[in-house]
């Protein structure tokens, strides 16, 4: 994921997920809260009610006690019986289970009866009937009393087990959201580490270029580019050379970009007749037009051959294609140790990569020349368009390398038998 763009939307996603999840324990605490809160001013007037007719029970007995006043005990009565209604009605008002309704309901039903139990009792005491008032008090007043107060305790019994079951449905959700949100987050975090970065080394390479300056009439490169050019000036006709004093870069190092937009069959087919060609080459002219159909295939502006022995001090270019004769014969040879693709390529015998960076018309790519006794040279190309980073031409130059590596190798032998020789090679020994 290269895109800042892409980037800053999923960091934005995460926190609109850490920030939505947070809203959503932040409600249902308060939901919770709330309901808290009810259910114990529920329970608080529960108790009271089933207090109040523990009382009626108590002041019903007084009635017939030896001794007590019977209008103090009835007053008490009226106003027990009185507060148990209101407060049965206000537990009403707060109820929110289906259960605790309808044991008020049935609280509501008994408490009548028990008013009405205690009229029968008064009817038996004005009666002068104190025997069968003490039996209705005793058996059906004080058993309906307490019969009212428990469906009373049902009711507050109900609430508790609702208020228990959603608390721990709403923590379940809390653990679920802020479980998405963690989740979330750890996927982008892995989208971010594991997309794609550039290299330290391709950093590094691409820092360390060398200085590029304008002269009145094109660009001048201070040091060997990775086509080979040094110290000229690139006609406007010329593509200009691609600096080649950048760290070299290794292929599992270098970032993979997207192949170039063509069809793979075409070029593949391209590819195998080209070598077929390269095999059949005879002199350096034809070789020359072969480069051009090479370039055509790695879609580069510019190609350079450059050959040494195995073991040998410096490379020096032999054949190009996108440069003119003179532009070729002005190149310097380039030393072993140069701090160059061609030169990296030459030594380390892996193909090298200078990546396209502001400033610079394109990108390059180094690919060794390899034979049995050792690489004979490197494949210098300036690569359009950025596709130096392609798995697919960095492949194809490695082909071509290898193909001229086999069509030069025993001229490349027999000619440098003269280390310091700056003369192109005169002929191509048959493969």
């Amino acid at each position: 994921m290269r895109s800042s763009s892409a980037k800053l939307a999923l960091g934005v996603t995460v926190w609109v997920a850490f920030g939505a999840a947070a809203l959503f324990v932040l409600q249902s605490e308060q939901q919770l809260t709330a309901r808290r809160s009810a259910l114990r001013a529920f329970d608080v007037v529960a108790r009271e009610t089933a207090a109040a007719l523990t009382g009626v029970k108590a002041a019903q007995q007084g009635y017939v006690a030896p001794g007590q006043g019977l209008g103090f005990w009835m007053s008490r009565v009226d106003a027990l019986l009185s507060d148990v209604a209101t407060r049965i009605a206000e537990l009403d008002t707060i109820v929110v289970t289906d259960e605790g309704r309808q044991a008020l309901s049935d609280a509501t039903d008994t408490a009548a009866d028990v008013r009405a139990i205690d009229t029968r009792a008064r009817q038996y005491l004005t009666s002068d009937q104190a025997l069968m008032a003490a039996d209705v008090v005793f058996s059906e007043g004080g058993e309906t009393a307490a019969m009212a107060a428990r469906h009373v305790e049902a009711a507050r019994h109900a609430e508790y087990v609702a208020f228990d079951a959603a608390e721990a449905a709403t923590r379940h959700q809390q653990v679920y959201a802020a479980s998405a949100a963690i989740g979330f987050a750890a996927l982008a975090i892995a989208l971010l580490v594991a997309a794609p970065r550039r290299s330290n080394a391709v950093a590094q390479a691409t820092d360390s270029a060398a200085p590029v300056h304008r002269t009145g009439t094109g660009l001048a490169v201070d040091a060997i580019g990775a086509a080979g050019t040094v110290g000229r000036t690139a006609a406007p006709s010329e593509p200009a050379a691609a600096p080649a004093n950048l760290e070299p870069v290794v292929p599992p190092q270098a970032p993979v970009a997207p192949d170039l937009p063509r069809d793979a069959v075409p070029v593949l087919t391209a590819a195998a007749e080209l070598c077929q060609e390269l095999n059949r080459a005879r002199d350096l002219d034809e070789l020359t037009r072969l480069l051009g159909r090479a370039a055509e295939v790695l879609d580069a502006s510019g190609l350079v051959v450059w050959v040494g022995a195995p073991g040998a001090s410096a490379l020096r270019p032999v054949l190009a294609h996108g440069y003119s004769p003179h532009a070729l014969a002005r190149m310097p040879h380039v030393p072993r140790t140069g701090d160059n693709a061609a030169a990296a390529a030459f030594r380390t015998g892996k193909l090298q990569i200078v990546l396209t960076r502001p400033g610079m018309a394109s990108g390059a790519l180094a690919a060794p020349m390899l034979t049995p006794n050792g690489c004979i040279g490197a494949l210098t190309a300036e690569i359009k368009n950025g596709g130096e980073a392609s798995d697919g031409v960095q492949a194809l130059a490695a082909i071509v390398a290898s193909q001229l590596a086999g069509v030069l190798a025993e001229s490349v032998l027999q000619s440098e038998e003269a280390e310091d020789s700056d003369q192109p090679m005169t002929r191509v020994a048959s493969a």
